[in-house]
C-alpha cells in the first residue's frame, strides 16, 4: 500500500515538472527581425535615422563594404545614393570602415535588415542599432503659418505704401520693415525645405570594426575616447618616471663613488692615529 502510494506521487511530480519545463522555440529569431517595425506609413511626418555598427574579421570588412554598395547601386541613384566612405588600416592588423547612404524612405527599413544578414553570412555580428525619429511634419506645418502670417503683414505694408501724401521718414520705415520680411520668409522657406528633403530621403550609416576596433557612430565615441585617455594617461606616467631615474640615479651614482672611496680613506686614517698611552695603576702591572 505505501509503495503504492509511492509510486503515484512520483508520477504526480514527473508530470508536473515536464509541465512546467519551457518548451524550446522552433528557432531563434536573427537580429534582422528583432527591429522594431516603424517605417513612414505608420508615422508620417517623421523624419527616420538608421544607423548600425558592425564587428568583422578584418579579411571581410572591404568585401561586405562592396556588398553593401552594390546593394545601394542596384537599387538606383533615385531611390539609393552612396554619400560617404571611409576604409582605413590601424595599426597594421585592424580595420575601420564605414558607409553612409540617402535612401528612399520606404525601402530604409528593409535595407538595414538584408545590410544586417549580409554581415551575418560574412560570419559577423551586429554590436549595435539606433533608428530616431524627428517629427518634421509638424514643423513644416508651423513654418507655413509663419509664412502665411508673414505674407499678411507684407500685404498690409504694401497696402500702407500705396498710400498717398505718406511722409518720406515713414516710406523709408516701411520700406525697412518689407525687406526685414522678406529675409524673414526666405529663412524660413530654407528651413522649411531642409525639413521636407529629410522626409523625401532617409539617411543611414554603416560602421565596420575588427580585432580591437569598436565601432561606433561618430569617430569621436565614448569608448575609443575613454581608451585613447587611458594610453595617454598610461604614457605621461612612463615618462613622468623616466624623468625620475634620470634624476636620481646620477645622484645615487654619485653618492655610491663617494661612499667608496671615503671608506677607505677613514680606515687609513684610523690606522695613523696615534694610540693613546697605556696607564699603570699603582703598585701593579699594567
Amino acid at each position: 500500500m505505501r509503495t503504492s502510494s509511492l509510486l503515484l506521487s512520483l508520477t504526480a511530480l514527473t508530470a508536473l515538472a515536464a509541465c512546467s519545463k519551457p518548451q524550446p522555440r522552433d528557432r531563434e529569431e536573427p537580429a534582422s527581425e528583432m527591429s522594431p517595425d516603424i517605417s513612414p506609413t505608420n508615422a508620417p511626418g517623421v523624419a527616420f535615422n538608421y544607423r548600425y555598427a558592425f564587428r568583422l574579421a578584418a579579411g571581410k570588412i572591404g568585401e561586405t563594404q562592396e556588398r553593401h554598395a552594390q546593394a545601394c547601386e542596384k537599387l538606383g541613384i533615385d531611390r539609393c545614393r552612396i554619400t560617404g566612405m571611409r576604409f582605413r588600416l590601424i595599426d597594421g592588423h585592424d580595420i575601420e570602415a564605414m558607409l553612409a547612404f540617402k535612401l528612399e524612405p520606404t525601402l530604409a527599413r528593409q535595407f538595414g535588415k538584408e545590410g544586417i544578414a549580409a554581415v551575418t553570412q560574412a560570419e559577423g555580428m551586429l554590436i549595435d542599432s539606433e533608428i530616431s525619429g524627428e517629427n518634421v511634419g509638424s514643423q513644416i506645418g508651423a513654418a507655413q503659418k509663419a509664412e502665411a502670417r508673414l505674407r499678411d503683414e507684407r500685404a498690409r505694408i504694401e497696402t500702407k505704401l500705396a498710400q498717398k501724401g505718406l511722409p518720406a521718414a515713414e516710406r523709408v520705415r516701411l520700406d525697412e520693415q518689407l525687406a526685414e520680411l522678406a529675409r524673414d520668409t526666405e529663412a524660413s522657406k530654407a528651413g522649411r525645405d531642409e525639413k521636407a528633403e529629410s522626409l523625401a530621403t532617409t539617411p543611414m550609416v554603416f560602421t565596420y570594426g575588427s580585432g580591437e576596433i569598436l565601432p561606433g557612430f561618430d569617430a569621436r565615441s565614448p569608448i575609443r575616447n575613454a581608451l585613447g585617455t587611458a594610453a595617454d594617461t598610461m604614457m605621461g606616467v612612463i615618462a613622468f618616471l623616466i624623468v625620475l631615474l634620470g634624476a636620481v640615479i646620477p645622484v645615487a651614482v654619485l653618492g655610491g663613488v663617494i661612499w667608496l672611496v671615503w671608506r677607505p680613506l677613514r680606515a687609513f686614517a684610523g690606522r695613523l692615529r696615534p694610540k693613546p698611552a697605556e696607564t699603570v695603576a699603582p703598585g701593579g702591572t699594567p
